[in-house]
């Protein structure tokens, strides 16, 4: 079948025996990641809603059939969304909700860190209005350690909410390198479910150890960085495409995995450095970043000749081949250097260590000028969430196939 629209042929990617058996609503979906998920692990995604324009393009060109509202969720009316997933009947909702400093709405109306003020609330409310089976959130790990102003714990305030809806909820920290994410990702997940689940988070899978201890028999060693990449295309700065061919056949089982069914691979282009940038990653050694390099390599103050006084000890790192990768963050394009080639990751190869599969295509721009800068100059119909963005706010696809595997096989009992 065709998956992603022209010029892209790949045949279904999922578990065989869950085939279809469940259905997704992906809120505040991003790319797609967190649902991509479910979807390898044999759910159907039937629909979605973000407001970003170019993660809207993304998620709905890879998921043709669902039913994706690009919109601020805040917007939406009740009778708007039933009328849009109602009849979708999703037995699965999941949802990322942006909790930085808690608080859409004046606070002078009340406390700024309770979640109840946030866009958690929008992603109760949904879960109100299409009563599913299962609820899952995702957040950063700090969340867990947040309180509101009269010092709650904000995770027991979310799973108050979850649980007065008439679920059993639970919560925990899980690591993406626990299941072949090579990748080292920490991320909170919290699970509501009607029916309670005797083991609500699976089990780790692989380890990042080189020496197996007793209790990790059985587990399979994480990939690491160069197990990510090393099939694709080599090319230098300024080079690549955003469509390219294959240039070997998969070294690994990992790569395998990603490649499986894609006939291009796509969003495989390096970024546009310098000269002088080039030379400077050429100065660093593994675990190096732009703090160690020569002074002559140093950063330049900007629209200037001299050099700047500043530290960039966490800009351009150079990635070691045989870990798993740093955190891949929304901008990671500035974050790591290729640990063999004299320039950034591409949005590609930043997916592969993310875990989304090589048919998965990323619209919109590669990068954009900084968002900060466009809410300063008034230019907020340029404010989009480019393909590195998209990438690094994803849920790693393999993180949460495992959520969904442990989850189907309990509700199939």
């Amino acid at each position: 079948m065709v998956r992603g629209g022209e010029n892209l042929i790949v045949v279904d990617y999922t578990q065989e025996g869950n085939f279809m058996r469940y259905s997704v609503l992906d809120t505040f979906a991003g790319a797609g990641g967190f649902s991509l998920g479910f979807e390898l692990a044999g759910a159907k995604v039937i629909g979605a809603i973000e407001i970003d324009t170019w993660a809207y393009e993304t998620f709905k060109f890879n998921h043709p059939d669902a039913t994706v509202m690009q919109s601020d969720i805040t917007s939406l009316s009740d009778e708007q969304i039933v009328d849009a997933f109602g009849k979708l009947n999703p037995d699965i909702i999941l949802g990322g909700p942006p909790c930085q400093g808690f608080s859409i709405c004046n606070k002078n109306s009340g406390d700024p860190k309770d979640p109840r003020n946030s866009f958690f609330e929008e992603f109760i409310r949904v879960g109100r209005l299409l009563n599913p089976q299962i609820m899952i959130m995702e957040n950063v790990p700090n969340l867990i350690n947040a309180k509101s102003e009269n010092k709650e714990p904000v995770v027991n305030i979310i799973s108050d909410e979850l649980r007065r809806l008439g679920y059993h909820v639970e919560y925990r920290i899980l690591e993406a390198t626990d299941y072949g994410v090579p990748q080292i990702r920490k991320r909170l997940v919290v699970i509501a479910s009607r029916t309670k689940l005797a083991y609500p988070f699976p089990d780790k899978t692989h380890t990042t150890k080189n020496t197996i201890e007793l209790f990790e028999i059985g587990l399979k060693s994480c990939p690491t960085l160069w197990d990510a990449i090393s099939d694709l295309p080599e090319i230098e700065a300024r080079e690549g495409a955003e469509e390219i061919n294959y240039s070997k056949p998969p070294q690994n089982e990992y790569q395998s995995f990603l490649r499986k069914d894609a006939i291009k691979l796509f969003n495989h282009k390096a970024m546009n450095h310098s000269k002088r940038l080039v030379q400077r990653f050429a100065a660093m050694s593994w675990g190096d970043s732009t703090s160690d390099v020569p002074d002559h390599l140093g950063p330049l103050k900007r629209n200037s000749t001299e050099f700047s006084e500043k530290s960039y000890d966490q800009n351009n790192r150079r990635m070691h081949p045989n870990r798993p990768c740093h955190t891949i963050a929304a901008s990671f394009y500035a974050n790591f250097v290729h640990p063999y080639k004299n320039r950034n990751f591409t949005a590609r190869e930043g997916a592969r260590i993310q875990s989304f599969p090589d048919w998965y295509v990323f619209k919109g721009k590669p990068t954009v000028v900084s968002h900060k800068l466009l809410q300063r100059e008034g230019r907020l119909d340029e404010k989009h969430l480019c393909q590195y963005n998209q990438i690094g706010n994803a849920v790693p696809p393999l993180m949460a196939k495992a959520i969904a595997e442990n989850i189907f096989k309990q509700l199939g009992d």
